[in-house]
C-alpha cells in the first residue's frame, strides 16, 4: 500500500476513490451475471449442433456403403464464403455466424449415382454445422477470457481497493481528528497562559 498522505485534500480523493469503486462493482457484478448467462447458451447451442451432427452422421451411416462406389462427394463441394457478422455482449464484439455460400457445381444427373444429391445435401448441412459449432467456440473463448478479466477486477475492488480506500479514510480522518485536539489543547494553554499574565500584571 502507497504511503497516504495525511490531508484534507488526500481525505476528499480517498472519499471520492470510495464513492467510484463502490459505484463501479455492481456494474462489474452484473457483467460478470451476464457474461455467464451468455456463455451457458453458448455451451447449450454447441451441445444441440452437435447432437443434431451426430443424428444425421447415424442416419447417414444406413446408406453409407452406398459411397462406396467410384466417386468423391467432396468433388462436388466447394465453399465460396463464410459470411461473419458481428453482435456485443456486455460491450464485447463476438463473431455471429451469418451464413455459407457454396460454389454452384453442376454435374450431370444422368452420369452420376441416384444419391448425389442427397449426399451433397448432408455434407454440405455437415459442414455449415461444423462452421458454426467452430464459430460459438470462438464466442465462447472470447467471452470467458472477458469473464475472468472481470472478476480480476472484482477481486480487486472488493479485496484490495475498497478496504485500501477505506482504511487510508480512516487513517487521515484519526490524525486529522488528533490534529484538531491538539489545536483545541494548544488554544487552551495559550489562553490560559494570557489568563495568568493578565491576573500577575502589576495594578496601575
Amino acid at each position: 500500500m502507497a504511503k497516504v498522505r495525511l490531508t484534507k485534500n488526500e481525505l476528499k480523493t480517498q472519499k471520492d476513490n470510495l464513492k467510484r469503486y463502490e459505484r463501479y462493482l455492481p456494474t462489474l457484478e452484473l457483467k460478470k451475471k451476464q457474461l455467464l448467462q451468455v456463455i451457458h447458451k453458448i455451451t447449450r447451442d454447441i451441445n444441440s449442433i452437435q447432437n443434431d451432427f451426430n443424428k444425421l452422421d447415424k442416419e447417414v451411416s444406413r446408406w453409407v456403403d452406398v459411397f462406396a462406389q467410384d466417386i468423391d462427394v467432396g468433388e462436388f463441394i466447394e465453399i465460396q464464403k463464410v459470411v461473419e457478422e458481428k453482435d456485443n455482449v456486455a460491450g464485447i464484439d463476438i463473431p455471429v455466424f451469418g451464413k455459407l455460400i457454396f460454389e454452384d457445381i453442376e454435374y450431370d444427373l444422368f452420369s452420376t449415382p441416384f444419391w448425389l444429391d442427397k449426399g451433397i445435401q448432408v455434407c454440405k448441412e455437415q459442414i455449415e454445422r461444423n462452421i458454426k459449432m467452430e464459430i460459438l467456440k470462438r464466442q465462447r473463448e472470447i467471452l470467458r477470457k472477458e469473464l475472468r478479466t472481470t472478476i480480476q477486477r472484482i477481486k480487486l475492488f472488493e479485496e484490495i481497493k475498497i478496504p485500501e480506500a477505506k482504511e487510508n479514510i480512516r487513517k487521515i480522518r484519526i490524525f486529522l481528528g488528533d490534529q484538531q485536539t491538539a489545536e483545541v489543547v494548544r488554544g487552551k494553554i495559550a489562553k490560559s497562559k494570557i489568563e495568568r499574565k493578565k491576573q500577575q500584571s502589576p495594578i496601575i
